[in-house]
Formats: structure tokens, C-alpha cells, sequence
């Protein structure tokens, strides 16, 4: 049976009956020529309180022109976005993780309610990445994701300072509070970092969260290979955003939709991409919210048993070389992929929204003569991916660590306890954070925060503090993928569940072994089972509105911090 085109919209626009509703689309300047043809939504992120999103609008009526060429009537539907960068170590960063819900819920009830054909979302900032793709999964529709792209590396005016030389990106304005906090670097050099770390529009330019997803769900098979890794500002942008309004509707008239291309091969497919690029831990929230939504079961374990055969190729920031313009200009995720491939590390049959499998996909990748982004296998970075799960005594739901630019496997200290960031780096900027020292940040989880806020502004400051290789820091939020140090979060039982962490004081020795894949405190389960029954949770800090809404329906992190699964 041949697909019908207008499979969804077709009962919102035919018949005498629906002249109200033709009515109010010629008002918004739609005609009846417009209203016999498919109907494709176009959804992005464009808001004016960030760089990271600035190029939706463009890119957008790119993919509409596309959409027009092939015989499709494009719809343009915009979403909120929230920038950690921003909000990062106030209130408003928590409601960041709790916009991921926010945006996919919203262009799936555009897309619902307008009985749309088929989709294109565009994303840019990191939540809205894994937004725009889990949303596929719920409409199952034929469509595909398109990212934005990464901004451009700034420099700083002053050469042959701490900061003078480096590629900036915003991991080095973070790390720029610390250096000036300690006293590392003068007001002078502070401001020149902050004034060219973000030269422009785009998101940020390293293997941080943004970048990683989009290249995890090219891995996937949700956006054609190639098209992410194109730099924001670069001219053939506008041409991808072009053929992805082309390919949407080559998806539609065959009936491909996303759920018949991905399967939990490919989900491993992706994993397999965020560990061989060092990628950010967020990644781990991420696919696993986007596998629920697309009716497939993956768990912590498969991450980290992925992790243990999957080298690190990919010299990239926070803790390597090179940004993600220069992976771009290197031959981009393709010739990851081809190194993969070539160690029979991926899954090269499954299918993608280009009609290629992913190994074909891949193969048409070229690798620049003479890069260094983009290891052979016999020079890998590391010999096992970049994240790890851990369990043990402090999480036995488990936590996640990242683990790329690590050299040491082992530590053991004392708990310095705080019960909010802002605490924690008011004690680094005070200097009352010791090398040996394990800070312990909780009641920062997706029930306790609410909203699992990312530590960034803490271990930035303790990188530019120069503890960034002697202080370990456990959580029960999360981190931005900027993030570099020995952090562990995604603490599960979170402390505003009464979790161990909960129970742990200043002073009480705690163990991280990453070879056993263990976090544990050295105190006895009597004395922890003794603290936890005396336990008081804290009151709510939001009792109305949507940060109490999200903290009643969230799940824990181990399964993706989802709201629509029921609590056990």
C-alpha cells in the first residue's frame, strides 16, 4: 500500500466541515494550494537571551525552502531554550533540565494538535538537542534533527599570559573565574577572556554536551552524517539546513519514520560515538531519555560495558586539544566512525534518515591529509571510552564519571559536605578546599535541586584554583560536558531521596576506584542505616509552579531523569 503524504493533516483541511479551519489558515497567509499539500512542521530554538541559538531563524527558512522545492507546505514552530552558561550557579540553572521536557512536550503538542505530516527540529543549546530528538520518537512521523552548530574559538588581545595563547571557549571563562579568584591572573587578562571566549553565534565549541549529542545522533541515525559537525557561522550551513527540508520529504513519500530506522543497535551505535570523542556524561541522561521515548530499553550497564572496549580517538576539549570546528575541518564524525568501524566497534548495518545504512554513510566521509583531531587506533588517547559507571556504598543506583582526560584511577579523602553549589564555591573561592579534599555537593539531584543543576561553576573554579588534580568532587547533580577534573555525579539514590549521600559528614573518609568501578564512604552500613533513620528530608524549595511540578513527576538519573514514569 502506497503511503499517503498527508496521512495526518488530511482530516484537519478537507471537507465542507473543516472551513473553519481553512479560514484561519488563509488568515495567516496560507492559500488552498498550500493547504492540499503535506504539511512538514520546521521547530527551533531561536530566543534572543543566547549566542547559541541565534542562527535558527536562517537556518529555518532554509530547511522551508527545501521543504517547498520537494512539495511540501513548511510550518514554522518556535520553543524556548534555557543557556547553562548563563544561568549556571544561580536559581535559574535549574530550570534548565527541566526545559528538555518543556521543549519536547511543547512541539509535540504543535505537532499533535496540528495533525503535522512530518517534522524537522532544529536545535542548538544543549537540553534542546536531546529535545528535538526524543520528540521524533514520540510522534513517529518521518522527520530528522538538524543541530545548529558549534561556535567559532576566540583569542584573547594579549598573547603570553595563562590564557593568552589557548583557542577560547566558554570552559576557559569558567576556568578564568578560579585563576582570578586565586589570584592566578589580573583583571586585566579576566576581562580579555571573558570578551573573546564566545566570538559569535553558535554553541559551545568543544566535545561539551551540545556537540556530543549531535554527533551521538548522527551515530544514531536522526541526522545525516556530516550535516551536524558544520560550524554555525559556516557558509555550507545554510546548504545543509537546505537538503535536510529536501530529505524530510523524501522520508515522507516512502513512509520512513523514525522508529522503523533506530534500534537499540543503534543506540549502541551512538554510545559507542560519545566514548570514543570523550564525550560529555550528560550524554548519559540524555540517550536514555531519548531511548524511553522511543520504546527502547537501555541501562546504565550498557554504557559502561561499551566504555570498556571503545578507545578514545578524539583529541578534543574540555580535556584535550583540539575544538569541535577543527574536528569539523579534520573529516568531522565520519572519520570517527571509519576508525570504528575498521576495530568492528559499530553496528554498520543499521539505518539512517539518508537511506544509507550508517557504514555506507560513513564510508563517504574524508578524512584532511595530515590532521591531528582524530586518532588512529594505535595512537589512541586512552584505551577505554570516557565515561565510567560506578557503584558502591555511596551509589547504589549507580553515578557516572568521566574519565577521558584522567590520569589517575584512585582517590581517597575526607568529605568536605556542602548542601547547595553556591556553598561549595564560596569554600574554593575562600580557600577552604585542600588538596586530598572530596567535596560532596547534594540535595542538587532532579527531586532535590530541583532540576539537577551542572557543577560547572565549582570545577571550573577549582580547575582555575589549580586543585583541579588533587580535589575530587561527588553529586548528586550533573556537569557540563566543559567540565574536566575528577567529578563524579548522577548520584543515584539522590540525597533528597535518602540516599547515602545524605548521610555522609565532614570528615568521613570516601573511596573512588574506577578500575572496580566503585564509590564508597568508609563508614559502617550500622552507622549509615543509624544517620539515615534520624534523616529529615528538607522542605521544598518550590511548592507551586513548574519546578514543583517537574520535582512530583521526575524520575531518578539511572534512567534519564524522564517525567512520565510512574514512582515506584
Amino acid at each position: 500500500m502506497t503511503f499517503d503524504p498527508r496521512h495526518k493533516s488530511r482530516p484537519l483541511f478537507e471537507g465542507p466541515d473543516r472551513a473553519v479551519a481553512r479560514a484561519m489558515m488563509k488568515a495567516a497567509g496560507f492559500t488552498d494550494e498550500d493547504m492540499a499539500k503535506p504539511q512538514i512542521g520546521v521547530a527551533h530554538c531561536w530566543i534572543g537571551t543566547m549566542p547559541c541559538n541565534l542562527n535558527h531563524r536562517e537556518l529555518a527558512h532554509r530547511v522551508m525552502d527545501g521543504i517547498r522545492a520537494a512539495g511540501g507546505t513548511p510550518m514554522e514552530i518556535n520553543t524556548v531554550s534555557i543557556n547553562d552558561g548563563i544561568t549556571t550557579g544561580t536559581e535559574g540553572m535549574k530550570t534548565s533540565l527541566v526545559s528538555r521536557e518543556i521543549i519536547a512536550d511543547s512541539v509535540e503538542m504543535v505537532a499533535r494538535g496540528h495533525m503535522l505530516d512530518a517534522i524537522v527540529t532544529i536545535s542548538g543549546c544543549d537540553k534542546t538537542i536531546p529535545a528535538m530528538a526524543m520528540v521524533l520518537g514520540r510522534l513517529d512521523i518521518p522527520s530528522l534533527t538538524l543541530y545548529s552548530g558549534s561556535i567559532a574559538s576566540g583569542r584573547c588581545h594579549k598573547p603570553n599570559r595563562l590564557f593568552g595563547d589557548r583557542k577560547l571557549t566558554i570552559q576557559d571563562a569558567y576556568e578564568a573565574i578560579g585563576a582570578f579568584n586565586a589570584g592566578r591572573i589580573d583583571a586585566e587578562e579576566f576581562k580579555d577572556v571573558e570578551d573573546h571566549a564566545c566570538p559569535a553565534a553558535g554553541a559551545c565549541g568543544g566535545q561539551f554536551t551540545a556537540n556530543t549529542m549531535a554527533t551521538a545522533y548522527a551515530m544514531l541515525g536522526l541526522s545525516p552524517m556530516g550535516f551536524n559537525d558544520v560550524p554555525a557561522l559556516h557558509p555550507s550551513k545554510v546548504d545543509v539546513a537546505y537538503e535536510s527540508g529536501k530529505l524530510v520529504m523524501d522520508l515522507l513519500r516512502k513512509g520512513v519514520t523514525p522508529r522503523s530506522l533506530v534500534t537499540r543497535r543503534s543506540f549502541e551505535n551512538a554510545i559507542t560515538g560519545v566514548m570514543a570523542t570523550g564525550g560529555s556524561t550528560n550524554a548519559v541522561l540524555h540517550l536514555l531519555a531519548t531511548a524511553h521515548d522511543f520504546g527502547i530499553e537501555l541501562t546504565l550497564e550498557d554504557f559502561d560495558r561499551i566504555s570498556r572496549k571503545t578507545p578514545v580517538v578524539a583529541d578534543m576539549r574540555p580535556w584535550g586539544t583540539y575544538t569541535a570546528p577543527e574536528m569539523f575541518d579534520a573529516g568531522g564524525m565520519a572519520v570517527v566512525g571509519q576508525r570504528l568501524v575498521q576495530a568492528g566497534l559499530l553496528h554498520p548495518d543499521e539505518k539512517t534518515v539518508s537511506g544509507r545504512t550508517l557504514g555506507e554513510e560513513i564510508a563517504r566521509g574524508r578524512e584532511t591529509p595530515g590532521q591531528d583531531v582524530i586518532k588512529p587506533f594505535g595512537q589512541a588517547l586512552k584505551p577505554e571510552g570516557g565515561i565510567a559507571i560506578l557503584r558502591g556504598t555511596l551509589a547504589p543506583g549507580g553515578c557516572v564519571i568521566k574519565v577521558s582526560g584522567q590520569k589517575k584511577a584512585v582517590h581517597r579523602g575526607p568529605a568536605k559536605v556542602f548542601n547547595s553549589e553556591e556553598e561549595a564555591f564560596q569554600a574554593v573561592k575562600n580557600g577552604r578546599i585542600q588538596p586530598g579534599d572530596v567535596m560532596v555537593l547534594r540535595y542538587e539531584g532532579p527531586i532535590g535541586g530541583p532540576g539537577m543543576r551542572e557543577m560547572q561553576l565549582v570545577t571550573g573554579a577549582l580547575q582555575g584554583a589549580n586543585l583541579g588534580e588533587t580535589v575530587a568532587l561527588i553529586t548528586d547533580g550533573r556537569f557540563s560536558g566543559a567540565t574536566r577534573g575528577f567529578v563524579i555525579g548522577h548520584i543515584v539514590p539522590e540525597a533528597a531521596e535518602r540516599g547515602p549521600i545524605a548521610a555522609l559528614r565532614d570528615g568521613d573518609p570516601v573511596v573512588i576506584d574506577v578500575e572496580n568501578r566503585r564509590l564508597d564512604m568508609e563508614v559502617s552500613e550500622a552507622e549509615i542505616a543509624s544517620r539515615l533513620a534520624s534523616w529529615q528530608a528538607p522542605a521544598p524549595r518550590y511548592t507551586t509552579g513548574v519546578l514543583a511540578k517537574y520535582a512530583r513527576l521526575v524520575s531518578n538519573a539511572s534512567v534519564g531523569a524522564v517525567t512520565d514514569l510512574p514512582r515506584s
